[in-house]
């Protein structure tokens, strides 16, 4: 908690009925260059999927940043998700490069994805 206090992190959580089901953070760049830059990432355990909890999650994320002074935020994702694809641009992140076969998983590669948003 102690990024938190100090401004590093922004944090996220999803809970219902005291049951953890998403975590979420933003963390600023530690460079003088990249301090208002901030690199998110985001989990959700697969049965809350497509229940809005992790749009509301991102907006959150994205409002709690703003107040931290951050400028941009970036992520990536798989290529091979739709469905966080279409999540984060609905709350205004862009497709901004892809990084071929980044990730090796079950025998075949997978592309990342880098997206970003102005704030």
């Amino acid at each position: 908690m102690a990024a938190v206090e100090k401004g590093e992190q922004v944090h996220v959580i999803a809970d219902i009925d005291g049951k953890l089901v998403g975590n979420s953070e933003v963390t600023r760049g530690k460079f003088s260059d990249e301090f208002l830059d901030g690199k998110l990432g985001i989990a959700l355990l697969r049965d809350y999927r497509d229940l809005w909890i992790g749009l509301e999650m991102m907006k959150t994320l994205i409002d709690e940043s703003k107040k931290l002074g951050l400028k941009i935020i970036e992520l990536e994702t798989f290529a091979t998700n739709p469905r966080a694809i279409h999540v984060y641009e609905k709350v205004g992140f862009k497709q901004v490069g892809r990084i071929p076969k980044k990730i090796f998983r079950k025998d075949h590669h997978i592309d990342i994805i880098v997206m970003s948003i102005e704030l």
